[in-house]
């Protein structure tokens, strides 16, 4: 009988923010949405900003926001190694939304201190954190 259950790592540079057994994995590498389930097929891809969606041995579920990184998939074993992670509760949509509206008007301005590249990247993870906080709102 296949294992019910992986062990799933999140960690950033700062902290540990979950460590445990889970029934599934969702995340959204550099190829578009992986869902990761006991025995998957080794891997090891990019990580796009956004949400990494955990459901818990027993079903609970556990929403964390990620601003880019690398998956690792083994056997036995799920690590996501964020660049930034924050639990989906612990987002502040203010901020959110106050970085979206700066990074808009930084695409929209060529004379601005933000190359068009890092305007597009901060754009990309105010909104990927906004959809997050919609999501944990429903």
């Amino acid at each position: 009988m296949a294992a019910k259950t992986v062990h799933l790592d999140v960690v950033s540079a700062e902290d540990s923010l979950f460590t445990g057994a889970v029934e599934t994995v969702q995340v959204t590498g550099s190829e578009g949405e992986l869902g990761i389930y006991p025995g998957h097929a080794p891997l090891i891809t990019k990580i796009k900003p956004g949400m990494v969606r955990v459901v818990k041995q027993g079903g609970d579920e556990e929403i964390i926001y990620v601003a880019g990184g690398v998956l690792e998939v083994q056997p036995h074993n799920v690590t996501v190694l964020a660049d930034t992670a924050v639990r989906g509760e612990e987002l502040d949509e203010q901020q959110a939304l106050e970085a979206k509206k700066r990074a808009e008007a930084a695409i929209a301005d060529s004379s601005s201190d933000l190359s068009y590249a890092e305007a597009a990247a901060e754009l990309a993870r105010a909104l990927a954190q906004l959809q997050i906080i919609r999501k944990i709102r429903k």
